[in-house]
């Protein structure tokens, strides 16, 4: 990264030059930022553009500040270059992600220079969704999911999520539900051993969700801990992420109709070899170990997380039943 990003972006831009630049968010730990940049004399107004620094020591609020977090965030950023490079261009307006302009790297520093979804018609940004409004996000996950299913992750993480088990050890030592800690590694094989595995995005936050005004397209950001895995992983967290735990828990099964519906309709499209109805099955036995998976991590990372209520704990211990957890 000898030359200077805005070197890069009018280059890759065929822009005059830059002109105003908005800061949209620090990048977590002080590791960077993301800005949208406008452009002078561009075929677009504007781009996104992200900066990885990362600081000479990192902060971070819960004390989560050592070596191995430091290189699973550089990890992080090095997947997400390799997914916008070989990737991300696989995907179609149904499972809409920026479009790359260009990207460069050094050991640790990394610059993406990205489509501005917001010129694109995707403006709308939400904290929280009904039941109703969440079904375009999981049609996304669903075409994502159906376009890499039985996909090798080369480049990308063996395992997606940002939770990982294998990626979570200290978080994994912190727990003081001895009887989650003990099931940790049984749930984790569960859903490694499914005979269906895809692509994760693997932060599928309603954050990550960029909408259209109307709310019935979204687009996707934030491929830093896509990978291989079951698709649950990506449902479960989503809705999480949006919905009330009085929504998650009366309307779980038919939101996981939604999402199969949407499934079998992307698999069938694309002529896929799968039975979609093996998936269904294997998956939806799998949805509550996906939930509770993510869920042992919040113990050990942030036990009094508002995430941690009683429809994940009743979760909980369905699955250390069926594990026959003691």
């Amino acid at each position: 990264m000898q030359q200077p990003w805005q070197d890069i972006v009018i280059a890759s831009t065929q822009a005059q030059g830059i002109g105003r630049r908005e800061t949209l968010q620090s990048l977590w730990s002080g590791y960077g930022v993301i800005e949208r940049v406008s452009l002078i004399g561009a075929p677009m107004a504007s781009v996104i553009v992200k900066r990885v620094m990362p600081p000479d020591a990192s902060v971070h609020s819960r004390g989560w500040n050592t070596a191995r977090s430091h290189a699973r965030k550089l990890r992080s950023y090095a997947v997400e270059r390799h997914w916008y490079a070989g990737y991300a261009i696989q995907c179609d307006v149904s499972c809409r992600v920026p479009q790359v302009f260009a990207q460069a790297h050094d050991a640790e520093r990394m610059l993406l220079v990205l489509e501005d979804l917001d010129a694109a018609g995707f403006s709308q940004r939400a904290a929280s969704l009904s039941v109703s409004e969440i079904r375009p996000c999981l049609s996304w996950l669903a075409s994502f999911h159906a376009k890499f299913m039985g996909c090798k992750p080369e480049g990308l993480w063996p395992t997606g999520t940002y939770w990982h088990l294998q990626t979570r050890p200290d978080e994994l030592h912190a727990m003081t539900d001895l009887r989650l800690q003990r099931a940790a590694g049984p749930i984790d094989e569960a859903l490694a051993q499914c005979e269906f595995q895809t692509f994760v995005h693997g932060d599928a936050k309603i954050a990550n969700f960029c909408l259209s005004p109307d709310g019935t397209a979204v687009a996707a950001v934030d491929f830093q801990y896509v990978g291989g895995g079951c698709g649950m992983k990506d449902v479960a967290y989503l809705l999480g992420s949006c919905l009330s735990e009085h929504d998650c828990a009366a309307y779980e099964s038919a939101l996981l109709d939604d999402y199969f519906a949407q499934l079998r309709f992307y698999l069938n499209q694309g002529q896929s070899p799968f039975e979609v109805a093996d998936i269904e099955q294997s998956w939806r036995e799998l949805f509550h170990y996906a939930w509770v998976d993510f869920y042992r991590f919040l113990q050990g990372w942030m036990p009094h997380h508002k995430k941690i209520n009683a429809y994940s704990r009743s979760l909980a211990e369905h699955v250390l039943q069926d594990l026959g957890v003691d």
